[in-house]
């Protein structure tokens, strides 16, 4: 039988109004409408408006992130509908994001445009290094996406979108400290003159942490240093040339696993050491009065891990994806219909190195993609936008992979009510260490096929009271063949290893956003997302996966207290879920339910003056005791007080 919302998350929900909407808006400051055409780059292969597109689309503006007062973009996510967030410790420690009830890698990440999931850490991006250094925007869009962006685009894509100098001269400088040993500062600089612009940002982060196992004392610290680049340049009126660049380097300490007596971390002097790169060099041409547009780009993509144990070192790996893209668009009929065609080619290269032991873990891996998308978008009397696009790709290692996606938007002018829906097919390709890793107790398997899945949502959005508020609705559901499972145990080898599972994997729920503007300085938004994930067992019997809450909320409430002070007060509600236990051999893995827990986070800013901000942020004010990772503590209450001086010209 189905459950209910427990009390504590239904409590959230009607301090917000339950309701929902397929996008976040942006309230207009003088007249505290929400702002509907607003224009997103990552639902289709060209710019389109929010309003004109099927999918399900979560916006987080520069203002948002402002006010949150977050060092890392995962805390961002917490808000965000279907996304589920797990984190194995204090800050730094592994964070992992899940989109719908998918898996970690089933969401496509992007940096400017640059894919950036880490290959050699099962193809997800390790969400606890992204800090909110430089970033200007956030696009997530939920449901299939593999016809637009290839492998895991499965259940969605998170577009991170830095800043761009848009002034003469900009600066900024910040620094804040608080619990925990924790200190964040940066700078931000940044120029717009005639047909050049640059903008450069850092930022160092670094914290002592706390004790990540149960027992014990030992504090597990974190260090991060990210540097920005963000330039273009156009020497015609219509070609445009644009250079965007991040690198975050840094080092965690963390616990390991007491694989003889508890099977769960203990004190330990272990550290990872990770460096990434990212870069993406891009030429934009416009003819026939810009009417037919191309795209020519070049991204690069690299990740670097290392680990250390008592100084020794453990193990090393290494990715790089290079993707060089041509993208063209012709409009006609004044610019109600459009094509596209994307042609993209893909090489992806993967290292692992260590210490032979049982086995020899040294190897070098390639594979290479080549790829053809064709989209077409047509708008049909102002009200009616379908889209289709399709994707052929043609892989070194797999068989040939074709995806497909619709989408459909109506509006009723006279209810301002929007109906939208969306269907995809997509694909997911083994990663380089389900296939070839080689660790202590894991053996890869090279025989494995991809994952495929198929996908629909149906969505309503309606505006009320002028547009002062926003509600939406959202149904989705998705079935996944072959899904992968990395711990099936092989008696021959003594070791784990990853195969295919006979059976679906189903996923369906509901997601409810809202976005009210309750007077010109108080405004509420929030979200509440019902997820039913389930997998066969190794009876044939569906299971709920792990750590997929069935109930997530949020809720967040935003004054402009006077005309220099802004307090946003912030509550997160994660359900229960499960997560696996895998005590030391030869005792059988169990399953353990996770306790469900609320978060409560303030943030405060003060205008001291025209360019010197005072800020504090107030962190798990009730002081929470949870894990979001069995046998992972997690931090408690936590302060930070903060200064930012910015200056324009």
């Amino acid at each position: 039988m189905k459950k209910f919302p427990p009390v504590s998350c239904l409590a959230l929900l009607v301090i917000s109004i339950a309701s929902a909407q397929a996008a976040e808006t942006a309230i207009d400051t003088e007249t505290g409408k929400n702002n509907l055409q607003e224009v997103v780059v990552t639902a289709s292969l060209a710019p389109v408006q929010l309003q004109q597109t099927g999918n399900a689309i979560h916006v987080i503006s520069s203002r948002d992130i402002e006010v949150s007062g977050a060092a890392v973009v995962s805390d961002l996510l917490r808000d965000v509908p279907g996304i589920a967030i797990n984190r194995s410790g204090p800050l730094g420690s592994t964070t992992q994001l899940r989109m719908r009830g998918a898996e970690g890698n089933h969401v496509l990440v992007l940096v400017d445009g640059v894919e950036v999931n880490d290959g050699a850490q099962a193809d997800e991006f390790n969400w606890a290094h992204m800090s909110t250094a430089g970033v200007e925007r956030i696009e997530v869009v939920r449901g299939a996406q593999s016809a637009l962006w290839g492998s895991d685009a499965v259940a969605g894509v998170i577009n991170i979108i830095t800043r761009q100098a848009d002034e003469p001269f900009q600066a900024q400088v910040f620094s804040e400290g608080g619990s925990h040993g924790t200190n964040h500062t940066g700078f931000v600089i940044g120029a717009s003159a005639g047909t050049a612009r640059i903008n450069l940002s850092g930022s160092h982060l670094s914290a002592d942490g706390d004790n990540i196992s149960r027992s014990g004392s030992e504090d597990d610290g974190y260090r991060n240093s990210t540097l920005n680049l963000n330039a273009g340049w156009r020497p015609l009126d219509n070609l445009g040339l644009s250079l965007t660049a991040r690198q975050t380097e840094g080092e965690n300490e963390f616990d390991g696993i007491d694989d003889l007596i508890t099977g769960l971390p203990e004190d330990g002097n272990h550290e990872s050491d990770f460096r990434q790169r990212f870069v993406r060099a891009q030429a934009d041409l416009s003819l026939l009065d810009n009417r037919w547009q191309h795209r020519v780009a070049l991204a690069v993509s690299r990740h670097n891990n290392e680990n250390y144990t008592d100084g020794a070192t453990t193990g090393s790996n290494a990715t790089r994806k290079k993707q060089y893209s041509y993208l063209t668009s012709f409009s006609w009929d004044e610019q109600t219909q459009r094509l596209s065609l994307l042609l993209e080619r893909e090489t992806e290269d993967f290292r692992q190195r260590g210490p032979i032991l049982f086995g020899d873990p040294n190897q070098n891996q390639s594979r290479e993609t080549d790829s053809v998308v064709l989209e077409y978008r047509v708008v049909l009397w102002d009200d009616l936008t379908l889209g289709a696009s399709v994707r052929h790709d043609d892989n070194s290692e797999f068989q040939n992979a074709y995806t497909r996606r619709f989408d459909a938007s109506y509006r009723i002018p006279a209810s301002a009510t929007r109906l939208r829906a969306s269907w995809g097919t997509a694909v997911k390709n083994p990663t380089f260490s389900e296939r070839f890793g080689f660790y202590t107790n894991f053996v890869g398997n090279p025989d494995l096929r991809p994952e495929k899945s198929t996908s629909w949502d149906v969505g309503v959005d309606q505006s009320l009271f002028d547009d002062r508020l926003i509600l939406g609705l959202t149904y989705f559901r998705a079935r996944l063949e072959n899904e992968i499972n990395g711990f099936v145990y092989d008696p021959v080898a003594f070791a784990f290893t990853a195969e295919n599972v006979d059976g679906n994997s189903d996923r369906q729920g509901v997601e409810l956003t809202f976005d009210a503007s309750l007077t010109p300085t108080l405004s509420l938004k929030g979200s509440y997302t019902y997820t039913d994930a389930t997998e066969p067992d190794s009876g044939g019997r569906d299971v709920d996966e792990l750590r997929r809450p069935r109930h997530l909320g949020s809720t967040t409430l935003n004054w402009q207290v006077a005309e220099r002070l802004n307090i946003v007060l912030n509550a997160q509600y994660n359900g229960h879920q499960d997560d696996q236990y895998f005590p030391p051999w030869p005792q059988p893995s169990t399953r353990i339910e996770l306790d469900d827990y609320t978060l409560v986070n303030l943030s405060a800013q003060y205008q001291a003056g025209k360019s010197l901000t005072i800020y504090t942020r107030l962190e798990n004010l009730l002081d929470e005791d949870y894990e979001e990772v069995f046998g992972y503590e997690t931090l408690g209450f936590g302060a930070m007080v903060g200064v930012r001086y910015s200056f324009t010209q």
